[in-house]
């Protein structure tokens, strides 16, 4: 890929991001987009974002793959690894080699090196002094990220807390609140619904997400209502669905 491609498909993501922050966009398909953007475009292996619930808890909000293993070395990481470093210092923590990573983040190692999973950046999403989440990159070799992928991811994390604070929520710590909460409460209608599709096709939880984000995206709608419209079962969907 040539820089000048490179320079041009970043800015078409970004004026797909900005296209999203319209008074009524969704939190969960601005941060799916933005993980997705970071996969297609950084030397990244896989990519998720944890926010914090109103408790301070660092939860999986959106990630590259739903399958099992990668959630839960991003929780893993969110209780004792680089996420939860990142989101208490408010600052970029990189590890260029997690199986050097210190005792305490034993569990976040192991599980990370057993799926191959070498190097890692976590990045704040934060404005001024607040810190609402972090920006997870996950690399499949050792060493740390090009300086322009890190400048990059900067810049993605930048415009996911904008898009979730916008600045009447930095006057309104209730208006904050309430955003966090939904999307929090909206991961859980999407865990439910991605367990549907799993068991009525027989297919394992990544490739049932994979169907609903492709059906989402067919027919133009959030991944959000369609998680909702399956759990309520108004929508059945199958592999070879339309």
């Amino acid at each position: 890929m040539t820089a000048l491609t490179r320079e041009a498909r970043l800015l078409k993501t970004f004026a797909m991001l900005a296209d999203t922050l319209v008074d009524d966009y969704d939190v969960v398909d601005l941060l799916q987009s933005l993980v997705d953007a970071c996969h297609e475009h950084l030397a990244a292996t896989a990519a998720g974002i944890l926010l914090a619930d109103p408790a301070g808890e660092l939860e999986l909000i959106a990630s590259t793959s739903e399958g099992t293993h990668l959630v839960e070395t991003m929780q893993l990481a969110a209780q004792a690894g680089p996420c939860i470093e990142c989101y208490r210092t408010g600052s970029v923590v990189s590890v260029a080699d997690i199986d050097a990573v210190p005792a305490e983040w034993g569990a976040f190692r192991d599980s990370a090196v057993a799926q191959g999973f070498l190097s890692a950046d976590a990045i704040p999403l934060r404005l001024r002094d607040v810190t609402i989440g972090t920006l997870n990159l996950l690399r499949s070799e050792v060493g740390g990220a090009p300086e322009e992928d890190l400048v990059t991811a900067r810049a993605f994390a930048d415009v996911a807390t904008i898009g979730i604070l916008h600045e009447r929520t930095l006057r309104q710590s209730e208006a904050l609140t309430q955003q966090l909460e939904h999307a929090l409460s909206t991961r859980i209608v999407i865990e439910q619904a991605k367990g549907v599709v799993s068991f009525t096709n027989d297919v394992p939880i990544d490739r049932a997400f994979e169907l609903m984000r492709k059906y989402s995206r067919d027919h133009g709608l959030r991944i959000s209502d369609v998680a909702g419209r399956l759990v309520r079962r108004e929508l059945h969907l199958k592999e070879d669905s339309p």
